[in-house]
């Protein structure tokens, strides 16, 4: 079989094959704890499910217009409105099958071959992938743990060539939960926008913020240089609901056309009665956000106050998201070389399954998610630290 040559470049998600190997463990009776899986362990919260079941028995269940049923585009214009103080038009939003698909949307829109994207590292293992497959070259820009994993315009200038095309931009982070100051992140906008370098804002975590980091978000940019940015969020996160895949983008008008253009080709509309469950969500209240968001902050404590005490670990405390990259680097030996081998090492010592620093592009780091329960986190946490001790 002749499969297309851009494939050669792109390698399977390494947080869904982490998974899978846990769930065969677990199938063959094996007490794996997974700490791997970017989901938040809540349900989706009861307002939320009860809309798309009214939207159900009231036979909302057919197709609807690809970019949105129009309340739930207006919904996300007030959402940006109520918390960052621009509301964007319907015209300027779009709604997708999850974040995922809003940035492939805006890879495949605005991408030429061989146009190339910068993108700090460590980066959602995604985004070089999804550039491999619109034609554009993944270019990443390195940080360190010691400034908390941000990219510096300094940096960012050192990367830039004639090709540059695209900046992306997430905060919260994932893997590394690093949140951008306001004063960063206009600095690095301005920086791109000066240079004609289109910044895509990856902004899916931004109500999981923990003081003193503080939610700010790219709209105020995209209000003044519309033509310049875009801005990704979605449901998945805040929300809990990973699996109702209801994402959505704020950009130029224009850009949200070429981007329905790609969606109709491809899916077309984001699953009616999901739709409804997202616009309860936009447009209820947040109470219960804030409940998963300060539970979040607890358990990120909790890690941090575990994994601080791992022998020779450096881990800067995160902002926001629900992940902890530390770098293991400083345990490497010649049998555990690299952040594969470490995770296979703790996978097989402690039955911890976590994720490679390599897939996010930094091979000295392992990732891990404090997603779930007290119990289960600390108890997983441990048995790492006693693994990381073997080597020592």
């Amino acid at each position: 079989m002749r499969l297309s040559l851009k494939l050669s470049g792109v390698k399977p998600s390494a947080t869904l094959a982490i998974n899978a190997k846990t769930q065969e463990m677990k199938a063959a009776g094996k007490p794996v704890v997974s700490l791997a899986v970017g989901e938040p362990d809540f349900p989706t919260p009861g307002h939320i499910k009860d809309a798309a079941k009214a939207a159900l028995d009231a036979d909302f269940t057919r197709y609807t217009a690809v970019p949105g049923i129009p309340e739930l585009r207006d919904a996300v214009g007030a959402y940006f409105g109520r918390f960052y103080g621009v509301t964007p038009p319907r015209e300027a939003v779009i709604v997708t099958n999850g974040g995922k698909q809003a940035l492939y949307n805006l890879f495949t829109a605005l991408l030429n071959p061989g146009e190339e994207v910068l993108i700090p590292a460590p980066y959602w293992v995604s985004y070089p992938d999804m550039t491999i497959l619109a034609g554009g070259l993944p270019v990443s820009v390195p940080t360190d743990a010691e400034d908390n994993f941000l990219v510096s315009v300094e940096a960012l200038e050192k990367a830039r060539t004639p090709g540059t095309r695209i900046l992306v931009l997430n905060s919260p982070s994932n893997p590394t939960g690093g949140c951008y100051s306001k004063a960063q992140l206009d600095a690095i906008v301005e920086w791109a926008i000066a240079r004609k370098v289109f910044v895509i804002a990856d902004e899916i975590y931004d109500q999981l913020v923990y003081p003193p980091a503080e939610r700010v978000s790219c709209v105020g940019w995209w209000e003044k240089h519309s033509e310049n940015v875009a801005v990704v969020n979605g449901m998945a996160k805040s929300f809990a609901m990973t699996g109702w895949r209801v994402g959505y983008c704020v950009a130029h008008p224009g850009l949200i056309k070429a981007q329905s253009k790609i969606q109709g080709q491809a899916t077309s509309n984001v699953c009616s009665f999901a739709q409804k469950g997202a616009l309860a969500a936009l447009t209820g209240g947040f109470d219960c956000v804030e409940k998963m968001r300060a539970s979040f902050e607890r358990r990120r404590d909790l890690a941090m106050e575990v994994v601080s005490r791992w022998p020779g670990v450096k881990c800067p405390t995160p902002g926001g998201a629900f992940y902890l990259f530390p770098d293991v680097s400083a345990l490497y030996t010649k049998n555990i070389p690299d952040s594969a081998a470490m995770c296979g090492h703790i996978l097989e010592k402690a039955q911890v399954a976590l994720v490679p620093g390599a897939a996010f592009g930094d091979d000295r780091c392992i990732r891990l998610s404090y997603a779930v329960n007290d119990k289960t986190l600390l108890e997983g946490l441990s048995t790492v630290g006693k693994a990381l001790k073997e080597i020592r």
